[in-house]
């Protein structure tokens, strides 16, 4: 078997298992699995492909035919052009999610300060970090094992940013509470009744919270439903747990005139535009590439 005619039954074996984007994923599962970019393989192509490499290969594709995620094979995902770690600890980083990077970065300059709720994989604030250098960032998430990933993400991009185990805002409230970061215990920054002083108050509060049905993660594709975590996708009864919560809780954490910006699901523009219209101005639905409403973000009202 040479490698083109390794590739060639790979995309075939995958599109009788029904995965989508077959040819893609043979691709990326022969990139990983012989260490070959395409100018390697273009000149390779031809020559037979080494006995272990083949073996190597087929178990590859056998785990993308059981529908585990190719991301989850190969442990890496690129997002904004960066290569993010991740695991079955964290949501995978989507394509659409980058539009809410591109929102942000329209509304930041060196200097402000951003926290990023749910941040998962860190994905999000890592890149507003690499991207508009001279912020400064927050990541808070539930998972500890999600932090870690998000940890590692930092460290290996060359990263300076905090990440905390809170259930959003609760760390700033409790005064007991603790976090562990690298093996070791230490305390998280405390306030007063969890109102952060002006000046330690937040440009920008930005997040990809869980926002699908309850009832409806039964009905996704297999990927999803079972290999992210579903406390990533879990939104309460109607999806909009998160929102309402976040909504409400903010603005002790969010200077006047500052930015939230929030990721939706395709059908969920207006609800959380009306979440936010009393304590929010300038508030708009912004559409990703497909023309699907994925982001809402608004300037919170002056004081």
């Amino acid at each position: 078997m040479t490698y083109r005619s390794a590739l060639e039954y790979g995309r075939q074996y995958l599109e009788e298992k029904e995965i989508a984007d077959a040819s893609v994923d043979a691709w990326y599962l022969l990139e990983f699995s012989c260490g070959l970019d395409r100018t390697r393989y273009l000149l390779r192509m031809m020559d037979p492909m080494p006995e272990e490499e083949a073996s190597r290969y087929q178990r590859l594709l056998e785990k993308r035919g059981s529908r585990i995620p190719l991301q989850h094979i190969t442990g890496v995902q690129e997002f904004m052009g960066f290569p993010f770690q991740v695991n079955e600890q964290v949501l995978i980083p989507r394509q659409e999610t980058e539009l809410l990077v591109e929102t942000a970065l329209n509304e930041l300059k060196p200097g402000m300060r951003v926290l990023d709720l749910c941040t998962g994989s860190g994905c999000i604030l890592i890149s507003l970090l690499k991207l508009c250098p001279g912020l400064a960032g927050i990541g808070l998430d539930i998972s500890p094992e999600a932090l870690e990933v998000a940890r590692q993400n930092g460290d290996a991009l060359g990263v300076s940013a905090e990440f905390l185990e809170s259930d959003l805002f609760q760390c700033f409230r409790q005064n007991e509470e603790r976090c562990q970061e690298k093996g070791k215990t230490s305390a998280v920054r405390t306030f007063p009744e969890g109102k952060l002083p002006e000046e330690q108050r937040y440009d920008l509060i930005v997040s990809n919270p869980p926002y699908i049905a309850a009832a409806v993660i039964g009905e996704l594709e297999e990927e999803v439903r079972l290999h992210d975590p579903r406390k990533a996708l879990d939104g309460g009864p109607d999806g909009l747990c998160f929102y309402r919560r976040i909504v409400a809780e903010c603005l002790d954490y969010l200077k006047p005139s500052g930015w939230l910006m929030l990721e939706i699901g395709h059908d969920q523009g207006q609800a959380v535009s009306a979440m936010m219209e009393k304590d929010f101005t300038e508030i708009r639905v912004i559409q990703d590439l497909a023309g699907l409403d994925r982001v809402v973000a608004g300037r919170r009202r002056k004081e």
